[in-house]
Order: C-alpha cells, then structure tokens, then sequence
C-alpha cells in the first residue's frame, strides 16, 4: 500500500459543509492527526461513524515533535490525514510543518480542500476580490506589531486578517490610525448559527464593535490602498517644462518624455500641451 499525506478541510463552522470526499478520508485514513481530538470526534458523530484510524494530537504545541513520527508513518505505508479544528489545516493552524517534511521526501501529498474562513470572509465582504492578500494574526504587542501594521499602509491589495474577540478593538483602532478610514467588513462566526458581517470603514467599526464587543470566530476583510490620482497639470505648465528641456539641450521628445516623468502625466498629454500650445 502507498502511503499518503491527505490535508483535509473540515467545516468551520456548518458541519453540514463536511464534503463526501472529506468524510471518505476521515474514515479511510490510518492515522488522523487532529488539532483536537475530541473536535475531530465530533464530526465522526456527525457521520455516524466510529473511527478506525488511530487519532494522534498534533498541535502548535507539539508539531515539531510528532512531525517526525507522522512522516515515519507515510513512509512506511500508512495514510495519514491531517485536520485542524476548522478549515484548511496551514493556515494559521499547525501543518505546514508536517506538509514541508513530506514533501522533502518525496512523498505523496494530497489536498482534500473544504471550507475556508479567508475566502469566505473575502466573498462576503463586498471588497474587491480579484487581488488579495492574507495577513493571519497580527503580532500581538511590540515593535513587531508596528511594523506590520505600517506596512499594511501601502499594501493595494485587499488585507484579510483574522483576530480575537479581546483584542479587536485594539485592532481596529490601530489599523485606523495607520491606514485612515478604509472601507473594511468584520466577519463573525462564519457559517454557524449567529453569522454576522459589519461593514464601515475602520474607524466606524472600531466604534461598532467597541459598544457591544465582540464574540466567537473574527475575520476581517480591508481595502487595499488607493493610489492619489495625479494633480491636474495646466497644459501651459506643461509645455513651459518642455520648452526649458529644450533650451538645457534636450531634444523634443525626450524633453517630453522627461516631464511626462516629473509631473506624473501621460507622455500624450505633455505632447498634446505642446502641439497645442507650440
């Protein structure tokens, strides 16, 4: 028998949203390393299955230890699913670790996807979605924290970050400070019974969120940095600048192309300004 890694999603929230084929490697598997065990019992109940696989706890606390073990376990045969207690085991949960190990062997990986809190916040957010980028956790305190918060400033893309309910507020109120009144969406409790969005900007759900607080599972979606559009040149200004391009010993064209880059203009625009205006 081939032995495998399969990296099972599990819901995170609707245990309804257990796929066929998650549920078919849950019960197949021989080893299932789980964030928690007893969580990973409960979607057996969900199943209304009895687990044949021998269960192993494999956490942020332990990984490095049992690593080593579980990849004896797919060499030697056995397949091994790996679960976190909700979503995609890696992010922001223990197993990439596990995965890196197996793939520096050559063994067979396999990726049973399922359910999602960054996609799904994402969606849901309203925010644009074609470009984004996930942040997991910010550092809790120190000088760590300030400079990934700074760095979100001129991040394009739109941030997606997950938090704590005791320290969202904190959050929200420094992500105001550094990125000012971004559009933003807090998603909570995803997929479970009391599913909520709050969107606003980040000073707006600061505020929200800081008179009634917060609860459960928290993932929340920022729009990436707008650039400022370009001032409006005066065609006048713009063909005076060329002129004195030309007069330091430029040719036209590049006394055109070089205050299409000084004024943050298109080349045209400056062209137009001097034909117009020539």
């Amino acid at each position: 028998m081939s032995g495998a890694l399969w990296i099972v999603g599990t819901p995170i929230g609707n245990l309804d949203d257990l796929t066929p084929r998650a549920a078919r490697a849950l019960t197949e598997a021989d080893v299932i390393a789980c964030e928690d065990t007893r969580v990973t019992r409960v979607l057996f109940t969900r199943l209304e299955a009895r687990p044949h696989a021998r269960m192993v706890a494999y956490h942020a606390r332990n990984e490095r230890q049992r690593t080593p073990e579980l990849v004896r376990a797919v060499e030697s045969g056995s397949r091994v699913a790996l679960v976190t207690d909700a979503g995609m085991p890696g992010l922001s949960d223990p197993g990439h670790r596990l995965v890196a190990a197996c793939a520096a062997k050559g063994l067979r990986i396999e990726v049973i996807p399922g359910p999602s809190a960054v996609p799904a916040a994402l969606i849901v957010s309203g925010l644009p979605t074609a470009r984004f980028v996930f942040e997991g956790f910010l550092p809790r305190t120190g000088a760590a924290r300030r400079r990934r918060i700074a760095a979100l400033a001129d991040e394009s893309r739109t941030i997606v970050l997950f938090e704590s309910p005791h320290r969202v507020v904190e959050t929200l109120r420094e992500l105001a400070d550094a990125l000012g009144p971004r559009p933003a969406a807090l998603a909570r409790e995803l997929t479970k019974v009391h599913e909520e969005v709050v969107r606003g900007t980040l000073p707006e759900l600061a505020d929200a969120v800081g008179a009634r607080g917060a609860r459960g599972e928290l993932t929340l979606v920022i729009e990436g940095s707008v650039a400022e559009p370009a001032a409006e040149q005066a065609p006048e200004d713009l063909a005076r600048a060329v002129a004195d391009h030309v007069e330091a010993g430029m040719t036209k064209k590049e006394a055109i192309a070089a205050v299409a880059g000084e004024r943050g203009v298109p080349k045209r625009s400056v062209y137009h300004a001097v034909v117009n205006l020539g």
